[in-house]
């Protein structure tokens, strides 16, 4: 049987502030990934959500980011790799904590925006990040944009690959995302995203930006809860997959 893993953003709240539908697409999806403290998310918020989590039987993994909550962490950040791998130790760790406390075991670590950005196209950058997730726990999961030097930091550093692609963002020919500023980045159709995951699911194909097809694997989609719509296009995502017989399931979850 085909199955798929289906990951969101969540925890990206402050204090009384909520970024994300959060509650609404624990049901839909299987992994989480939980901001650390840094772009997003509070020491109450990150007990929340892997409380929460564990109620949904969901996957849990760290989401670690730059440390500007004002820009969300979507501004590159002008830190060396000492500071980049120090980072994510420091934010690894304190999730892995609230994990240890609600008795749940944390799978994964995705880097967040301009983090995962940058790692994308630079070695040094992608070398840090999965070098202090390897010295946390070698056994942690670690997702990357297929053929990037982050997939290829990971490999590097022995670590086990997750394949990701984004069902509500658009791909430029070269297989890395659309920036955000650009017209038709961001996908908010849900049957638009939920037929392009099944393709790419089923056929190992999506089609750019500019039209064109490209080859891609993955093991793990994204559905971002801050994505206008995200709950109406995870649904819709679900609902695709199942038709098409894909399941959608933590890997190794055996059920």
């Amino acid at each position: 049987m085909v199955s798929i893993d289906l990951n969101s953003d969540l925890g990206e709240g402050f204090g009384p502030f909520r970024v994300g539908a959060d509650d609404d697409l624990f049901p839909l999806i299987s992994s989480a990934n939980v901001a650390c403290g840094a772009h997003g998310g509070d020491p109450l918020t990150m007990d929340r959500t892997v409380r929460k989590a564990r109620e949904h039987g969901v996957a849990v993994g760290a989401h670690p980011g730059f440390p500007d909550r004002a820009g969300f962490g979507r501004r590159a950040m002008a830190l060396t790799p000492a500071e980049i791998r120090a980072e994510v130790i420091f934010q690894v760790g304190a999730l892995g904590a609230f994990c240890r406390i609600a008795g749940v075991p944390m799978l994964h670590v995705k880097a967040h925006g301009a983090l995962y950005n940058l790692a994308v196209a630079e070695p040094e950058i992608a070398n840090a990040i999965a070098l202090a997730v390897r010295d946390v726990d070698p056994a942690l999961r670690f997702f990357a944009l297929p053929g990037s030097a982050l997939e290829q930091a990971a490999i590097d550093a022995g670590l086990p690959v997750m394949r990701e692609a984004f069902a509500d963002r658009a791909y430029l020919p070269d297989g890395t995302l659309a920036p955000r500023a650009l017209p038709g980045s961001i996908i908010h159709d849900p049957e638009v995203a939920a037929s392009r995951m099944v393709r790419l699911v089923t056929d190992g194909t999506i089609v750019a930006l500019d039209g064109s097809t490209l080859q891609l694997q993955a093991d793990t989609i994204c559905v971002h809860s801050d994505t206008s719509g995200a709950v109406a296009i995870a649904t819709e995502l679900v609902r695709h997959l199942r038709d098409a017989g894909v399941t959608v399931r933590t890997p190794g979850s055996g059920s």
